[in-house]
């Protein structure tokens, strides 16, 4: 028996650092402080794991070892003339880093899942820019919370506990006010000091409207998006009188009509507001790492996702490059799916033709997506079994720790994709010499 402190967990953008995990037997047997997801996923990861790399032949799975696997994979990779590399929320920044690698030998695609989430985020910051701040600057000073299109009592258990509403902070000490915006009372609605629940696809409207009042100008309606005006009158108010505002926007506004124009009216809203007062905007993102893995198609091609490398340098053309598009216009002849289930996730064509194409996954799980694939290279849990760097929602980067041991024989994301692109080069000089 052993006890592991301070560590980092892998399931939310939250990335809470301060488990305490009890390890017995290699196995996770007690976890502290962590919220219901961080205790499932802790508790039952090992549950129905991959143990051996799969190939497929004449329809069925076979165990083989992992050269024969890796040979497999960089065969269909070296051969296919446009294939797609898409996933990268649920790992690390090294195996990301090395996966941007990969995509620039072969010539292919790489794209996060933010291309289905936050992309539309992404746009509205590249569009009109943003005021930000640290996770710790909202605990410590924010005195106005505003949730909008998001329901972190659900989706990030942790988030009000550790930084806004049931936390105190070093200025501040009193209780915050909370304001939750979205078109059904949540769970995250019930605790709201404000509720508005405006009429769904509206939302561009009644952003509209509150920059308009912050403005201070005068709305010639009854009502928008079935909220009253005096009504958005007093939030208005109530915006431009605190100290420090934090708005938190999730999938309710990226998912819904307007996509990146909402993100442009949540941003100009804060711009307007900083006139008066001092506000932050930050998106609620979603798995452990996914702005991580933006973080590192940034730095390494200058483009945060849906890059393609098919004439030699990275291009950027959301709606035209990311994973969706070119999955709908059937245009990849194969795939690489790292940490990912898009089958379970993408629209039903775009999963039929990732589907009908040679495809390789390198997950812990037999997914529905590894039920497809014709590869299936199983891994370590990144910060259960293995460590690397991931960054929180915030953008600071956060250690993860190699916890206990994995199943013999077990490599990491990174290590797999390593020796993919050493045999996907060894390929190609064979090539060179015997054209």
């Amino acid at each position: 028996m052993r006890t592991v402190k301070h560590v980092t967990c892998p399931v939310c953008g939250c990335l809470c650092d301060d488990l305490e995990l009890t390890i017995k037997d290699e196995k996770v047997v007690k976890v502290k402080n962590g919220c219901a997801l961080c205790k499932a996923k802790f508790l039952g990861y090992s549950k129905h794991r991959v143990l051996k790399p799969l190939v497929r032949k004449n329809g069925r799975f076979f165990e083989v070892s992992y050269e024969e696997a890796v040979s497999r994979a960089a065969e269909i990779l070296t051969e296919a003339n446009y294939p797609l590399l898409y996933g990268w929320s649920m790992t690390s920044c090294e195996a990301v880093s090395a996966g941007i690698e990969l995509a620039e030998e072969i010539g292919g695609v790489i794209d996060t899942t933010s291309t289905l989430c936050h992309g539309p985020s992404t746009l509205g910051i590249q569009d009109v820019g943003i005021s930000s701040a640290t996770l710790g600057q909202v605990r410590h000073r924010a005195d106005l919370i505003v949730y909008w299109g998001s329901n972190p009592l659900i989706a990030h258990p942790r988030h009000m506990e550790r930084y806004t509403i049931f936390r105190k902070g070093r200025f501040q000490k009193e209780k915050r006010k909370l304001i939750v915006v979205d078109v059904r009372k949540t769970e995250t609605a019930e605790t709201a000091d404000i509720f508005l629940q405006i009429k769904p696809n509206m939302d561009y409207e009644v952003l509209q409207a509150l920059r308009a009042l912050i403005r201070d100008q005068e709305l010639d309606v009854d009502e928008v998006a079935g909220i009253p005006t005096e009504r958005l009158e007093e939030i208005a108010d109530t915006m431009v009188e605190c100290r420090f505002g934090a708005l938190f926007f999730g999938s309710g506004l990226t998912m819904t009509r307007g996509k990146n124009r909402n993100i442009d009216a949540v941003l100009s809203l804060v711009s307007d507001l900083n006139k008066l007062t001092k506000f932050i905007a930050m998106p609620m993102r979603g798995h452990f790492n996914v702005t991580g893995a933006d973080m590192i198609l940034t730095w390494q091609t200058g483009y945060p996702y849906a890059v393609d490398f098919s004439l030699g340098y990275p291009r950027y053309n959301p709606g035209e490059t990311s994973a969706v598009d070119i999955l709908l216009r059937e245009e990849s002849d194969a795939a690489l799916v790292v940490a990912s289930d898009p089958v379970a996730s993408l629209p039903r064509k775009a999963a039929e033709h990732l589907a009908e194409n040679p495809l390789i996954v390198v997950d812990p799980h037999m997914s529905a997506t590894a039920r497809m694939a014709d590869v299936v290279l199983p891994s370590t849990f990144v910060g259960i079994e293995s460590g690397g760097t991931a960054y929180r929602m915030d953008h600071v980067p956060l250690p993860l720790k190699k916890i206990v041991e994995p199943p013999e024989g077990i490599l990491s994301d990174e290590e797999i994709l390593r020796i993919i692109l050493s045999e996907v080069k060894r390929k190609k000089a064979e090539q060179m010499e015997n054209p």
